[in-house]
């Protein structure tokens, strides 16, 4: 086994390839709302080939914890994936947690916080069924909801809930409406769609268009969302 220097495995070639060799987007995610089989993706493609892959912070979740004045507290980034940003938010001095439905994942995650010399507790969990107990003082999700099916969504809201603390912040980054620039993937949504998929539990504080940084070019629209608990004071 070899590793690319960074810290992930490049042993696997990928297993669904354009004409260029290059791994078919829309052939992985012909429709929105149709998704391979996450575990399986991340056993075949190497990591650095996939869609949301970025070795650098989320640009939107570094200005929110340098303009909301956030240096310490309990992070849960949900949706690891190989632990990018997981392994970030623990450089910065954060107490974090990463959890993913892919063992694979995980295990590409634990492998890379290894490589970078911190501390961070990668999980197996499935946030429709979770076994994670919290409280955490924030959750980033950097596109985990919008690849959930509509129906699934209400225990979405309800797990995240019971996962903060009150005073606790969702980071929620996701599709946004006006992205169609990838014909299938996640869902899309507007900022009142947001709202009112969360209104029973959050309150919604901000909400802006944005991209998905990745390997996609040109980066596809997002929209970062920050909620709160409605029970906060």
């Amino acid at each position: 086994m070899h590793h690319s220097g960074i810290g992930f495995d490049l042993i696997n070639e990928p297993s669904t390839k354009n004409q260029k060799g290059e791994l078919d987007m829309d052939a992985l995610f012909r429709k929105e709302g149709e998704f391979p089989d996450w575990e399986t993706l991340y056993n075949t493609e190497p990591v650095q080939t996939l869609p949301w892959f970025t070795l650098e912070p989320d640009l939107d979740l570094v200005c929110t914890l340098k303009e909301h004045h956030i240096s310490s507290g309990t992070f849960l980034d949900l949706g690891t994936g190989p632990g990018t940003q997981a392994v970030w938010l623990a450089k910065q001095g954060f107490q974090v947690t990463g959890s993913d439905l892919s063992l694979s994942a995980i295990a590409a995650a634990e492998h890379y916080a290894r490589s970078q010399g911190v501390c961070v507790a990668l999980v197996e969990d499935d946030i429709l069924a979770s076994s994670l107990e919290g409280p955490f003082d924030y959750i980033f999700d950097r596109g985990c909801f919008h690849v959930l099916p509509p129906e699934a969504r209400a225990v979405y809201v309800q797990t995240a809930f019971r996962l903060l603390n009150p005073q606790g912040r969702l980071l929620l980054k996701c599709f946004h409406v006006k992205e169609t620039g990838m014909q299938g993937g996640p869902h899309r949504f507007s900022t009142e769609l947001i709202r009112s998929t969360f209104s029973s539990h959050f309150e919604l504080l901000t909400s802006h268009e944005t991209h998905f940084e990745g390997t996609r070019s040109p980066n596809p629209l997002a929209l970062f969302n920050i909620l709160q608990p409605r029970n906060a004071k």
